[in-house]
């Protein structure tokens, strides 16, 4: 079985660091592979989930944005924030979701549509891998 190290570090400190056969995830650029032995990369995430497949096994993290940097063993994620599923609270990220909706749909001057369309993708993010 060939591996790489993946680490996932935060401003709040580490998230994971571990050892899996292929990450998965979604950059600016579009949809990422790595496996052992990818050229070295560095790119900018969007909101999406982080999988990380072992043998069988994939394990997901919700990830809100941030950078990838890829050397040919290792795969280090500078995320803003990272939840794994077991962290995530469902009923937050819910209120979260229903907040960021109902403001999409004021019609208020003062609202500030992109923040909003942002917290709606990072709570639609984190009800995604948590289910």
């Amino acid at each position: 079985m060939k591996t790489l190290t993946v680490s996932v570090v935060t401003p709040d400190g580490p998230i994971l660091e571990d050892s899996f056969e292929m990450v998965s995830c979604k950059a600016e650029s579009g949809e990422l592979g790595i496996l052992l032995g990818h050229i070295p990369l560095v790119a900018p995430l969007s909101i999406s989930a982080v999988r990380l497949k072992r043998e069988n096994n994939i394990e997901r993290l919700a990830v809100n944005g941030g950078f990838m940097e890829v050397r040919p063993d290792k795969v280090t994620i500078l995320a803003q924030s990272a939840e794994k599923p077991t962290d995530i609270d469902i009923q937050r990220a819910e209120a979260a979701k229903a907040r960021a909706e109902q403001r999409l749909q004021s019609k208020q001057d003062n609202v500030d549509f992109l923040r909003a369309e942002l917290a709606l993708q990072r709570a639609i993010n984190r009800l995604k891998v948590a289910k």
